[in-house]
C-alpha cells in the first residue's frame, strides 16, 4: 500500500448539525464518548496501511487541526504522514475550495513529491463505518480500473438520499458502472437503476455511493486539470464513467453519513445496542484517538443501565440510561439522563471559576448538570454549564419544528444544548 496517497475531506459548514459545527468543522464533532468523527477514516487508512495522509480543511479548522496534531505523530524517519492543507491563495487560485473536486485540485501540486504514488484514494471526512481499503485496492488492481467507487447496497427509500450506480454485470465478480445519478428524486428515473436481487439482495435493489473513491494517479490529474469541475458526485464520476474503466467495490458493512443531527444521535445510541452494528471494539481494527492523561470515571450511589462513561467523569446519586457520557462529565446528585449523548467537558473548573460559581443574584452553574435535572432525548455539547432543577425534556413535544434560541437548538425532537452555553436554575426547555 506504500503507493497510494490518501485525501480526507474535510466536508464543508456542515449546516444541517448545527450547532456542533457553529465552533468546530463536522469531522471534529465528538462522537462516542472520547473520539472525533476524523478518527473514523484516519483508522480505516492506517489500519489498511495507507500511511501518506493528507487532510483537506476549510471551515472551523481550529480545533480538527489541533487534534490531528495531538493524536498522529508518525516517526519522522519514515516516509509515514499525515499533513493538514487548507485553502491558500496561490498564482493558480485566490478562491476558497468550491466543492470536493476542487478541494483535490488545488492540492495536486503535493503529489509530485511521492512520484511513487500510482493510485489516489479519496474519502469523506465525516461519516461512520469501518473498511479495509487493502480489499477495495485488490479489487481495483485485479480489474485494472480506472475508478474504483465503493457502493453500499440500499433500499428505495434511501436511495433518494444518494447518489446511485447502474451497473452491467459480467460474472460474480466483475461489474462496471455505466452511469450514475445524483440523488434521483423522480421514481421512473430510478426504477433505471433498479439492479438484480441476486447481485444486491432481496430488498436492498439499489447501489448507492459511499463518496469513497480509488483512482489511478494519471486519471485523476487528468480530469481535474482539463475541467473546472468543483463536485465528484455531481460532475466528475458522471464525466468519467463513459470514458474510463470505472467499476464498483460492493461493501456490506456498517456504514453511516452522520449528516444530521437525527442521524449523529441515533450513530450515538446504536453504539449501545446489545449487538451493535458498529462498535469502537476491535483489536484487529481499532480506532484511534487522543489519549487523555484523566483518571477513572468515579461513580457514587448510581445506577446506570446500557451505557458508556468516559474516563474523567464523576457521577453522585444519578440515573443513567442508555446515553453516552463523554470526558469530563459532572453529574449531580438525583439527576436522571435517559437516550443522551453528553460530550462532557475540556477541563474542570479551577479555582477562579469556583469564585464565581453559586454565587450573586444570578449565579453562574458548575460545569456539569446540576443536582435534580432531568435530561432525555438530548445532545449536549461540551463544556455546558446547567444549573439546578433543569428539565431538558422537549417539554411540548416538538418533531418537525425546528426551533433556536441563543443557547439551545430543538430539531428532530431532540434538544441540543449549544457548547459552553449556561442554562440557570430551574430552567424548562
Amino acid at each position: 500500500m506504500q503507493n497510494i496517497v490518501a485525501f480526507i475531506l474535510g466536508g464543508g459548514k456542515g449546516s444541517r448539525i448545527y450547532p456542533l459545527t457553529k465552533f468546530r468543522s463536522k469531522p471534529a464533532i465528538p462522537i462516542g464518548g472520547k473520539y472525533r468523527i476524523i478518527d473514523i477514516p484516519i483508522s480505516n487508512c492506517i489500519n489498511s496501511q495507507i500511511f501518506k495522509i493528507f487532510v483537506l480543511t476549510q471551515f472551523n479548522s481550529r480545533s480538527l487541526n489541533a487534534h490531528i496534531n495531538n493524536c498522529y505523530r508518525f516517526d519522522k524517519f519514515t516516509s509515514m504522514f499525515i499533513e493538514i492543507l487548507s485553502p491558500q491563495q496561490t498564482n493558480d487560485s485566490l478562491n476558497w475550495f468550491q466543492g470536493t473536486a476542487d478541494a483535490v485540485r488545488q492540492n495536486l501540486i503535493y503529489l509530485k513529491n511521492y512520484p511513487e504514488a500510482k493510485h489516489i484514494l479519496i474519502v469523506s471526512g465525516d461519516q461512520l463505518y469501518r473498511m479495509d481499503f487493502r480489499k477495495l485496492y485488490a479489487q481495483h488492481i485485479e480489474q485494472n480500473a480506472d475508478v474504483t467507487i465503493a457502493g453500499l447496497p440500499v433500499t428505495e427509500d434511501r436511495a433518494k438520499d444518494f447518489g446511485i450506480m447502474k451497473l452491467v454485470n459480467f460474472g460474480e465478480k466483475h461489474s462496471k458502472i455505466v452511469d450514475f445519478t445524483e440523488k434521483p428524486q423522480d421514481t421512473k428515473i430510478l426504477k433505471d437503476y433498479e439492479m438484480p436481487h441476486n447481485l444486491l439482495g432481496r430488498d436492498h435493489k439499489y447501489l448507492a455511493s459511499m463518496g469513497i473513491y480509488l483512482f489511478k494517479r494519471e486519471v485523476l490529474i487528468q480530469l481535474l486539470k482539463n475541467t473546472k469541475y468543483l463536485d465528484f458526485g455531481r460532475e466528475v464520476i458522471p464525466t468519467v464513467i463513459p470514458k474510463k474503466n470505472v467499476v464498483p467495490y460492493i461493501f456490506n458493512g456498517y456504514w453511516e453519513d452522520i449528516g444530521t443531527l437525527k442521524s449523529f444521535h441515533k450513530a450515538n445510541l446504536d453504539l449501545l445496542r446489545k449487538k451493535p452494528s458498529f462498535k469502537f471494539y476491535d483489536y484487529h481494527f481499532p480506532i484511534y484517538t487522543s489519549q487523555e492523561n484523566l483518571p477513572p470515571a468515579f461513580i457514587q450511589n448510581s445506577e446506570i443501565e446500557n451505557s458508556f462513561v468516559a474516563d474523567g467523569s464523576v457521577l453522585i446519586d444519578s440515573k443513567i440510561k442508555n446515553s453516552i457520557l463523554g470526558l469530563r462529565s459532572k453529574v449531580g446528585p438525583n439527576v436522571e439522563i435517559e437516550n443522551s449523548y453528553l460530550m462532557g467537558a475540556d477541563c474542570y473548573d479551577d479555582e477562579i471559576d469556583k469564585k464565581l460559581n453559586g454565587h450573586g443574584p444570578h449565579p453562574r452553574p458548575y460545569l456539569g448538570i446540576g443536582e435534580g435535572s432531568i435530561i432525555r432525548n438530548a445532545i449536549i455539547d461540551k463544556n455546558v454549564r446547567i444549573g439546578k432543577n433543569v428539565k431538558i425534556i422537549n417539554v411540548n413535544n416538538l418533531k418537525k419544528e425546528v426551533i433556536s434560541a441563543p443557547h439551545y437548538t430543538i430539531a428532530d425532537g431532540l434538544v441540543i444544548i449549544a457548547k459552553d452555553a449556561i442554562i440557570p436554575d430551574n430552567t424548562i426547555i
